[in-house]
């Protein structure tokens, strides 16, 4: 019985290490899209798309934008 604790003790430590891990990566955008528009829109200011977007490629688009 203590070989199963271990093992569930040691697997569960492991999915909240990779949880931990992709919150900030990935959860958190979601759940917070307003903040990482005005994030955004300070580090893309004054920038002009068509001077750094080489020729044949598309324009950037808005990451949070629904499809």
């Amino acid at each position: 019985m203590a070989a199963l604790s271990r093992t569930i003790g040691i697997f569960g430590a492991f999915v909240a290490m990779v949880g931990a891990a992709l919150y900030p990566i990935y959860f958190r955008p979601l759940l917070l899209p307003e903040e990482y528009k005005n994030e955004q829109s300070i580090n893309r200011a004054g920038i002009v798309q068509e001077d750094i977007q080489p020729a044949g490629l598309k324009v950037w688009s808005d990451p949070f934008g629904r499809k």
